[in-house]
This record gives C-alpha cells, structure tokens and sequence, in this order.
C-alpha cells in the first residue's frame, strides 16, 4: 500500500514540475510579446551547438579521470606523509572530480563556439 503512495505522489511531483514549467514559459512568452518583442526569438534550433552524447561522453571521461587522479594523489598523500588517510581520500576525490568537470565546462563552451 506504501507503495502505491510512492507512486501516485511521484507521478503529481513529475506533473506539477511539467505543468508549472510550461504554463510559467508560456506567461513569460505572452508578455513579451504584449511588450512589442519579435516572436522570432522563440524558435529554437537556429542555434548550432555541440551534439549532447558529446558533451556528456566529454564530460563522464573527465569526471572518471578526475576520480583516478584523486585516488591516485590521495594514495600517494597517504603513503609519504602523516596525513589522515580518512580525510585525505574524500578530499582529494571530490577536488579532482570537481577540477575534472570544470575543465569538461570550459572544453564545453568550446565545442559549442566551433
């Protein structure tokens, strides 16, 4: 029965987010054309952008790299200084996993300019 519940709330949780993203667009879209804007800005795909399996195959290579390289540092961390093995693997993971994504962002916004 609690599952049941799970699911019919799930189910309002996804309709609601659906219904208010849309009906929000469309209210922002009516009053910018009651203020004289060109509905031309509404068409999408006229702008070319990068494929997004690249972007996503991109961005999953450099988090797992950054993931590597962090075990690897904290390994090394570990093994030649003092420093508590406990704290020193999170930290370094999540750095590395985080300098993996920012420079995924950055290579990004360049496939997205050629």
């Amino acid at each position: 029965m609690e599952a049941a519940f799970v699911f019919i709330s799930l189910f309002i949780v996804i309709f609601g987010i659906a219904y208010l993203y849309l009906s929000s667009r469309n209210k922002e879209r009516l009053a910018l054309i009651e203020k004289g804007a060109d509905a031309s800005i509404f068409m999408s795909g006229k702008r070319q952008s990068a494929p997004i399996w690249k972007v996503l195959i991109l961005n999953l290579s450099l988090l797992l790299m950054g993931i590597g390289v962090g075990v690897f540092i904290a390994l090394l961390l570990s093994t030649y200084t003092s420093l508590n093995s406990d704290g020193i693997y999170p930290a370094t993971i999540f750095f590395m996993a985080g300098v993996g994504l920012f420079i995924g962002f950055n290579m990004t916004k360049n496939l997205d300019k050629a």
